[in-house]
């Protein structure tokens, strides 16, 4: 049961952008579809005591109430992206892009169209959910009618924070957002990391296979963690994750020091 906020789930967190100044790495980090940055919050503090410079948009349609999800186009979260990226570019020596959710799909989006991009880090890559066709059928044929679904179920509802409902209009960009992004896999040559919850009931486990078979990258890494739900950021393998992270982008920069992304060697899957 969902309770607080009819428009917000734990409307008291602190769920607003934020950009966190550090070291000379910077890394981009967007939480995922009707969500707000308090999903990544603990996340981006971890990085942040790593000395890394940290950006984390809130997304437009999100945080305020479910009418505006409705009223947003999926290119309007790569154009917030966009605009981050170029924050952390100006202050920065390297930029990882990351993500949760539709946020990873975000930053795998951004990292196809960024050759910059020093590396993405994947939680819970949204690139394919557990929805059947029929539901597929049912979404489309609704959208003119209703404006949003009832959720079923909140993963680490006390910690979360963003809308309790699903708006049909913002779901229908959200698959056409993971189109799209499918659609440009192989332009990805930067080191990936992977991340998914063996108890996600969100995202298919197909999701690992789409994304280390389409992109073009040398360098994946993939982790399945056995104790975490959808809500990886949030569930008690965060720090698990986040240490996993750091020593991910470390080794990355580790490379870049030594040579170029053209010498990265032979195909290495971890």
């Amino acid at each position: 049961m969902i309770d607080g906020n009819p428009k917000l789930h734990n409307p008291n967190l602190d769920g607003d952008s934020f950009f966190w100044k550090a070291g000379p790495v910077g890394i981009f980090l967007s939480h995922g579809f009707t969500a707000t940055t308090a999903e990544v919050r603990l996340l981006a503090e971890k990085l942040h005591g790593n000395e890394y410079t940290v950006a984390v948009p809130l997304l437009p349609g999100h945080g305020t109430q479910p009418e505006d999800l409705n009223h947003v186009h999926w290119r309007d979260w790569v154009r917030t992206g966009n605009e981050t990226l170029q924050k952390l570019f100006r202050d920065c020596e390297q930029v990882f892009v990351a993500g949760v959710s539709m946020g990873g799909v975000l930053a795998l989006y951004l990292a196809s169209e960024e050759p910059l991009i020093a590396g993405v880090l994947l939680y819970a890559p949204a690139i394919h959910t557990n929805t059947s066709r029929m539901d597929l059928v049912k979404l489309y044929l609704s959208a003119p009618f209703i404006t949003q679904v009832e959720r079923k179920s909140l993963d680490c509802p006390d910690v979360w924070q963003g809308y309790p409902g699903l708006p049909i209009k913002g779901i229908i960009q959200f698959l056409r957002f993971q189109t799209s992004t499918i659609n440009r896999l192989s332009h990805i040559h930067q080191p990936v990391l992977i991340f998914q919850g063996n108890h996600d009931s969100v995202v298919s486990p197909q999701a690992r296979k789409i994304i280390m078979e389409g992109i073009s990258s040398r360098i994946k890494e993939h982790h399945w963690l056995r104790k975490s739900s959808h809500a990886i950021t949030l569930d008690v393998e965060c720090s698990q994750a986040a240490t996993l992270s750091i020593q991910f982008i470390e080794k990355v920069t580790e490379i870049y020091a030594v040579g170029t992304k053209e010498s990265f060697g032979p195909e290495v899957f971890y």
